[in-house]
């Protein structure tokens, strides 16, 4: 019999690796260059020093200097008080910003809402505005003297001055900024809850209410641990809404937060060592809080299988 066409044993195996080799290699390369790269490359700065030439014409020199860059990054009180800054945040922001999402997202899965795609965007509308732009609309809108909005609550009596405390400014520009993203992700998980599970439910004399709490969050447990981790991880970069607020409040000070601190250090003193040591110790704490939140969560699963078990 004549074997033509017959694929060799092996043969199917090594095609199927060679084209998802070739298939992976443009994500690898654009990460390796996006990534590990400037990753590398901020390691090695984190390293030397410029020095100013002893010559006295003005020159510089760069200098290995070790750990010295980390040390000196722990040991500024300016850039220690920027996590505690980020801790606040994350208490007063996450909780907001994780049940309003809930909330909504659960609301447009009701059977008693409509419209529920002019909502969806009306809700998403937000997000697509770019950062900047909404933090200097915000800032507008908390100046005073020329924000609208305090003009007429002074009107009214009532004098406010929203900067004064900017921590809460900035929390709800995060909160609009991102409440109808995470709404999208939770509305597209409830979406893909089995319908008898739900209809069990019912059966079994469950009302609204407890089926929201009872049936739909515990299904959709894994989403909302992954927007809490992605909410921690944008939490540690926060740098474009106090930036931007730095003009308008006295209170936002240079080193606000770590990435300000690292963009004052490389921008307006040119420390570019100290300025990628606290990047990487940055870069650090983000991963070590990754690890705790994704442990924490595979946990509670592990809980929640174990008890409908």
């Amino acid at each position: 019999m004549s074997r033509r066409g017959t694929a060799s044993p092996g043969g199917g195996g090594s095609r199927t690796r060679a084209a998802a080799s070739v298939l992976l290699a443009p994500f690898f390369i654009l990460f390796a260059a996006a990534t590990v790269v400037p990753i590398g490359y901020a390691i090695y700065l984190s390293l030397f020093t410029e020095h100013a030439s002893g010559l006295g014409f003005g020159g510089s020199e760069t200098v290995f200097t070790g750990l010295s860059n980390y040390s000196g990054a722990l040991g500024d009180p300016s850039y220690r008080a920027g996590y505690l800054v980020i801790a606040e945040y994350c208490l007063l922001y996450i909780p907001i910003m994780l049940g309003l999402s809930l909330v909504v997202a659960l609301l447009l899965d009701s059977a008693l809402t409509r419209a529920k795609r002019f909502f969806q965007l009306a809700l998403f509308l937000p997000h697509a505005v770019p950062g900047i732009i909404a933090a200097l609309v915000w800032t507008y809108l908390y100046t005073p003297g020329i924000s609208p909005v305090l003009g007429a609550l002074g009107s009214a009596g009532a004098d406010l001055d929203l900067l004064g405390h900017p921590l809460p400014a900035v929390v709800n520009m995060a909160v609009w900024e991102w409440t109808g993203y995470n709404v999208v992700i939770f509305y597209a998980a409830l979406q893909a809850i089995p319908r008898e599970v739900l209809e069990a439910g019912v059966i079994d004399g469950a009302g609204s209410w407890r089926t929201a709490v009872a049936i739909k969050i515990p299904l959709i447990r894994a989403s909302v641990g992954m927007v809490a981790l992605f909410t921690v991880i944008g939490a540690l970069q926060l740098f474009t809404e106090p930036m931007i607020l730095h003009g308008s409040a006295p209170s936002v000070a240079n080193a606000w937060t770590p990435n300000m601190y690292a963009y004052t250090a490389a921008f307006s003193g040119n420390n570019y060592g100290l300025a990628a040591a606290s990047s990487v110790l940055l870069a650090l704490v983000a991963a070590i809080l990754s690890y705790v939140v994704t442990r924490a969560g595979r946990k509670r699963s592990g809980r929640a299988l174990e008890d409908a078990a």
